[in-house]
């Protein structure tokens, strides 16, 4: 989609989903007869090469314009196909955990239902406190794909967003997948926009913050990845087809709130903040689930584990 194009791409919500490409501090709406390209991200990435003349052009139409300012972005992919991610992918994150250096990938999924966009809500749900936060770097697949070698890894690339990979610790602990701790609504933060591959250039020399509040909690960089961007696309393309939309969150730095005796978990009324050099900044709220009872232990609600 975005070969031989340095672009910022994002979803927003006008009278329904739109897509839009960002510039300075307005979005041309790339839905307007003028462009006439989907409103659907994954059907954008979908077009491949052929929307790269639409996009190219697209700031100099007179397509409606709309404020960066008052408009309700959305997560870049609000739905994706699948949604992966990496676990133990930084040495510093390694270590503060106390492991073993990973000789082979590990990997889980997030259910697509729990992405949500910049300034969207994270909740800390009724059956659990152990919410954890994880800033990293998500790459968004551009095109259909399988047995990619790590040479043309990365053309396969659409762009990149920053990704929150929410953990609820203690559900996420009790199985080998940890899929069940990785998926909860709303613990799938992603945004602000689609930084495209060209635009970022290289995935593996980029700076990492992450804030709770006003404390930088993460502050790592991207050369600390044990597997890189393009290994990871080689090893899951091996097993199965990557397609159009699809995310691949790539492991988180040092600093999460699990490694600290005694925990620190996000609670309602935190705000947690994400760096990433190049790509952006997303910032999500913290509130509890509603409807949740915060007045008795978790393990005294009905349904709890």
């Amino acid at each position: 989609m975005a070969y031989g194009l340095s672009v910022r791409l994002v979803s927003m919500l006008d009278d329904r989903v739109r897509t839009g490409l960002v510039e300075g501090d307005e979005i041309v709406d790339l839905t307007d007869p003028a462009i006439g390209l989907p409103g659907d991200m994954v059907a954008l990435l979908t077009l491949g090469p052929d929307a790269a003349d639409p996009l190219r052009r697209a700031a100099t139409t007179g397509a409606r314009r709309l404020s960066m300012a008052s408009t309700l972005l959305l997560a870049p992919v609000p739905r994706p196909p699948s949604f992966l991610a990496i676990a133990g992918n930084y040495d510093a994150h390694i270590r503060e955990l106390g492991h073993e250096r990973p000789e082979c990938q590990t990997w889980f999924s997030k259910q697509p239902t729990c992405v949500i966009g910049p300034g969207a809500a994270i909740e800390v749900p009724s059956v659990s406190t152990d919410v954890d936060y994880e800033g990293e770097v998500g790459m968004v697949i551009g095109r259909r794909c399988r047995h990619v070698p790590v040479e043309h890894a990365l053309e396969v690339v659409a762009g990149y967003t920053v990704v929150n990979d929410v953990s609820v610790r203690d559900w996420q602990w009790r199985t080998p997948t940890m899929m069940m701790g990785k998926g909860f609504d709303t613990h799938g933060p992603t945004g602000p926009w689609l930084v495209t591959a060209d635009e970022l250039g290289d995935p593996q020399d980029l700076s990492l913050r992450t804030w709770v509040n006003d404390e930088l909690r993460q502050d790592g960089a991207t050369g600390d990845m044990i597997f890189s961007c393009a290994q990871m696309i080689e090893h899951l393309s091996t097993a199965f087809t990557l397609e159009p939309g699809m995310i691949i969150s790539t492991g988180t730095p040092a600093g999460v709130g699990a490694k600290d005796d005694p925990p620190r978990w996000l609670a309602a009324g935190d705000t947690v903040r994400i760096v990433v050099e190049g790509i952006g900044e997303l910032s999500n709220p913290v509130v509890d689930e509603p409807g949740a009872d915060r007045g008795r232990p978790d393990r005294d609600r009905p349904g709890s584990p």
